[in-house]
């Protein structure tokens, strides 16, 4: 990147003195720099961790402590802390790009184009909302300030950027990168990788770089870009999975690794090539990849590389923090630091709500992407560099930049208990007034009784067949998250005859039973057979002896967990040793009746 030539220049210029000392034939250049690094990540950042500083936090503090700010002025005066001191941060800074790069495709790999798919909403929608957005709102706020209009515009497309590799590592540390506000976060980061693109093909053109033809010069870095995104998807399956093939049957963890690492910067080069974010092309060459049988080995191999160059991204962005350029303009900085988290935390609230998302998740996702990002310093120092943003305004911006993702770590916390807090007065609110379900003015409805994790996957599956249903559940708090997304939930108990009266039980075409209690369960089924005696009742159940229990109550149909989870591993153990599918269907139906036959008296 090249923020190193916007704070780092004065710091290099003292520090040459020192470096010429420390110099030595044997080793290459940098050699100091690595060796500091690998000290910093196997002592000091242990020892931070221990002292409950997160590891995001900790390699950003060692970059503060040992970059040319710090313990680079200390050398000045005590000549023998330039062994502690970064040498290059901008040779370090290079390197710690490829951990971004790694990141994308680890993420990658954790998905596949289905699921990708089923976030096309979240990319598309909330993503492209998000950055066009609060674009819009910082670009006036700067224009309010005297800012030019490009500028503005500027300011406020690139401070709409968030930090992909700081909120995806400090999501993978505190082990909530599968909760709802981790994917939907993810989904957004996604979006704006995907928005660097215009984003720096507009510098390009206001600064007057694409010469005499702008338009010419735009079409023909979109027809780039789309050329690189086509060719890994369609070229992919055909030359990267034949080549992991060739490097496994050739033998030797090496030879794999050395393919994978070929696959993950040669991706990275295709797109940045075509002028695209780099970690991109190497997010979609993972994706391609997920569904493949080298998917965990791959995964396996890359991780240590993934963790030690993120690491080292860290401490460069802690490098570019001169703690003393900082004080004078301090309580300013930290006022316009708070007010982008502000900013951007309420905006992706917003836009989250009105699309469906629950207000915690949404209020979540946006104080995690208060932040700004990486491409944030790039954008800004283009700009400067074309006279588009004046020296000061840039220098002042970087520096807001760069404490915003210092204070990521505290950004992630507070963002949970924020919405935990939501959570419980929203749950006092609907215990306070539970609201009883309307009666059901249509037929032909199907009932959920519970709506948790099984119960809201039913109504994903009935939504998709355009099938209407009503959901019933304890849980004051979830009824009213997902009451805010518009579906059709109630607090009720279904095991009540008075509550499934209200839903015309009588009427529908099912009830689905997804309750998780066994004696809530059993009292439900129950209740319904009373109301209506020919209702087909389809009902979860714990085990053989709970499924059993249910269908003597008068369920029609049972799934009890542990029996479908231990047949279908049996099963997928017959066909990977090459029993005909009909065996297999036989055996397992054989052995279903078996396990929920009655008992014998």
């Amino acid at each position: 990147m090249v923020r190193g030539a916007v704070v780092r220049r004065a710091a290099g210029a003292r520090l040459q003195p020192i470096r010429g000392r420390m110099e030595h034939d044997v080793f290459p250049a940098g050699t100091a720099d690595i060796l500091l690094y690998l000290a910093a990540a196997g002592v000091v950042v242990p020892l931070l961790h221990r002292l409950g500083t997160g590891q995001v936090t900790a390699f950003l503090l060692v970059g503060v402590l040992l970059g040319p700010h710090v313990a680079g002025r200390l050398a000045e005066h005590a000549p023998w802390l330039a062994v502690a001191t970064f040498e290059d941060p901008e040779m370090l800074e290079r390197l710690g790009g490829l951990g971004v790069v790694f990141l994308l495709f680890v993420l990658g790999l954790e998905l596949s184009l289905d699921r990708l798919a089923a976030l096309r909403r979240w990319i598309v929608g909330l993503g492209s909302l998000q950055v066009t957005v609060t674009g819009a709102v910082i670009a006036a706020i700067a224009a309010a300030f005297g800012n030019p209009l490009s500028a503005s515009v500027l300011l406020g497309l690139s401070l709409a950027l968030s930090s992909t590799a700081v909120v995806m590592q400090l999501l993978i540390e505190q082990r909530r990168q599968t909760t709802e506000a981790g994917r939907i976060a993810f989904a957004v980061l996604l979006a704006q990788d995907i928005a660097v693109v215009p984003i720096l093909l507009l510098v390009g053109l206001l600064t007057g770089l694409a010469a005499a033809d702008p338009w010419g010069a735009l079409g023909e870095t979109l027809a780039l870009t789309a050329l690189a995104f086509g060719s890994l998807l369609l070229l992919g399956p055909r030359v990267i999975r034949p080549l992991l093939r060739l490097a496994s049957r050739a033998g030797g963890r090496e030879v794999l690794v050395a393919a994978a690492l070929l696959l993950v910067i040669g991706s990275a080069g295709i797109t940045a090539g075509a002028g695209a974010s780099p970690a991109l092309g190497a997010f979609i060459a993972g994706v391609l990849l997920a569904e493949s049988e080298f998917r965990h080995t791959i995964e396996a191999d890359i991780e240590p590389f993934k963790g030690l160059l993120l690491g080292l991204f860290f401490v460069t962005v802690g490098t570019g923090v001169d703690p003393l350029a900082i004080l004078p303009d301090l309580p300013l900085v930290l006022l316009s630091v708070l007010g982008l988290a502000a900013i951007k935390a309420a905006l992706v609230a917003a836009l989250g709500a009105g699309m469906g998302l629950a207000l915690p998740v949404a209020l979540e996702v946006g104080i995690l992407l208060g932040q700004g990002g990486e491409f944030a310093l790039v954008v800004v120092a283009l700009a400067q560099r074309g006279g588009l943003v004046p020296a000061e305004t840039a220098r002042f911006m970087v520096v807001v930049v760069l404490v915003s993702m210092l204070a990521s770590p505290l950004l992630a916390r507070l963002g949970p208990r924020l919405a935990e807090r939501l959570r419980a007065r929203q749950r006092a609110a609907a215990t306070a007034t539970p609201e009883l379900p309307p009666v059901a003015q249509e037929v032909g409805h199907v009932v959920i009784a519970g709506f948790g994790r099984v119960g809201r996957t039913v109504a994903q599956i009935l939504d998709q067949a355009a099938m209407p249903w009503l959901a019933l559940d304890l849980d004051a708090a979830r009824v009213a998250e997902e009451r805010a997304r518009g579906r059709p939930v109630y607090v009720g108990d279904a095991g009540r005859p008075e509550i499934l009266a209200r839903v015309r039980l009588e009427e529908a075409q099912a009830l689905i039973v997804t309750l998780d209690a066994p004696a809530t369960a059993e009292r439900t089924v129950t209740a319904a057979r009373r109301i209506a005696a020919r209702l087909p009742i389809v009902a979860r159940a714990r085990d053989a002896g709970h499924a059993r229990r249910l269908l003597e109550l008068g369920a029609d149909a049972v799934v009890p967990e542990t029996v479908e989870a231990s047949l279908q591993l049996a099963g997928r153990a017959f066909e990977m040793i090459g029993l005909p599918a009909e065996e297999v269907a036989a055996r397992l139906a054989r052995e279903r009746d078996l396990l929920l036959a009655p008992e014998p008296l």
